[in-house]
């Protein structure tokens, strides 16, 4: 098979991996070291950084054989799809050709298993290192590890990638145990407790020394162990797992492991699927939501019992965010003065966002603010105005039937699309 038509095959099969991003990675570029490649830059995967720079990835799988038949999988064993698998240098080739191209600026390489955890790893990290060592390659790397393979070659995929990240694939062990057997929750969770304690300890041991001493002895740092943290991607609407229950599962993964990102990935129905799944796909609504009541766990200081209270149904509000959802259940926490308002109480005013509230914080530092100073901001007013008050507005009356103002804020329903 040549390798254009292996390229067709396995990145199209990477497509149902959300987890390509490259937030926090340390800039590096090779330009001093006679390399090739760099973390920075502008521009096949897009992902911005939090200063706001594309990242362009190549995403493809090494190969798309697999031993395990998880229910949910396009690349189960028992699936009849076409099969194809790169050769360790023809993924380097690949990944540098592309580079000098200029199409991409670094790697996401993720695998079926092959054989078994262990000979599958070595293949990934022997990209990973011919990359950085032979060929100097200072790109940005992003490599799925296999949670049963060794310490040993966790270690060393830690030592040549940016971001390392093992899926959780379903947000409850009933669902893995039903639909992934061959899988363990235990094991997964214990080789992310493996890498949170080599992440964390290879910080800590690059950290410039606070002994005073009047003239140091230069010491060679320590290498880095994913710089960018491990990242996690779990199926939503597979298994019978509500909101509430996946939402739950991502903060204690935040908690436990110091997860840089949860990634929620809508379930595709597959050929040939197990009748024991859903015979349609969950609105990529719920997912947009999902993500939404995760910034909100991360960014904004709120619980899962507060997005998702309901712990009946536990499912989001798809019609409205979750942030919008919640203010309209606590109306008596509105209107909040601008002017006067602590931060807290700021961040959970629909509308306004991190960076509008460190905004509004300086602002009202040097002046009152008024309605004029928030259309600066480009704020959503529509959404903002029930909620806040200024010198020259309140709200009035607008809060006390959280119904009526629900129904002028939500979207107004569109006609479907005939042929959607």
């Amino acid at each position: 098979m040549d390798i254009r038509t292996k390229l067709a095959i396995l990145a199209d099969a990477a497509k149902y991996d959300a987890s390509c991003a490259s937030s926090g990675a340390n800039k590096r570029n090779s330009s001093k070291s006679g390399g090739i490649g760099s973390t920075e830059g502008m521009g096949i995967c897009h992902s911005y950084t939090p200063d706001g720079r594309c990242v362009s990835l190549l995403k493809i799988l090494l190969t798309n054989f697999c031993v395990f038949d998880c229910a949910y999988c396009v690349n189960r064993v028992s699936s009849n799809v076409p099969r194809a698998r790169f050769a360790t240098e023809e993924v380097v080739r690949l990944t540098l050709d592309f580079y000098k191209r200029n199409y991409i600026e670094g790697l996401f390489l993720s695998s079926g298993i092959i054989r078994n955890g262990d000979y599958t790893m070595e293949q990934l990290v022997e990209v990973a290192r011919s990359l950085r060592e032979d060929h100097a390659f200072a790109g940005y790397i992003h490599l799925k590890t296999i949670p049963d393979a060794s310490p040993e070659l966790l270690a060393a995929a830690g030592r040549y990638a940016d971001r390392l990240s093992i899926n959780v694939e379903l947000p409850t062990e009933g669902g893995l145990k039903r639909f992934a057997p061959e899988k363990s929750q235990a094991g997964i969770r214990s080789a992310m407790g493996q890498l949170r304690w080599r992440i964390e300890e290879a910080k800590e041991a690059r950290k410039p020394s606070s002994a005073g001493i009047a003239t140091p002895i230069r010491k060679a740092r320590p290498p880095r162990f994913a710089p960018a943290g491990q990242s996690t991607q779990m199926i939503v609407g597979a298994d019978g797992a509500n909101d509430r229950d996946i939402l739950l599962a991502s903060d204690r993964l935040y908690g436990d492991y110091r997860m840089r990102r949860v990634y929620y990935s809508a379930f595709s129905p597959i050929p040939d699927a197990s009748k024991a799944l859903p015979p349609v796909a969950p609105p990529l609504q719920r997912e947009h939501r999902l993500y939404q009541a995760d910034w909100l766990l991360r960014f904004y200081a709120f619980q899962v019992e507060e997005i998702a209270p309901d712990a009946a149904s536990g499912m989001l509000d798809l019609d409205i965010d979750p942030k919008l959802a919640w203010a309209l259940r606590h109306p008596q926490a509105f209107p909040v003065d601008l002017n006067t308002a602590p931060k807290e109480a700021l961040l959970r005013v629909p509308g306004l966002g991190v960076r509008n509230v460190k905004r509004v914080l300086m602002a009202r530092r040097h002046a009152r603010l008024r309605l004029a100073d928030l259309a600066r901001l480009r704020a959503p007013m529509a959404k903002l105005l029930p909620f806040i008050a200024t010198l020259d507005h309140h709200p009035r009356q607008r809060l006390d039937d959280p119904g009526a103002l629900r129904a002028q804020l939500a979207p107004k329903p569109r006609q479907a699309d005939l042929f959607g």
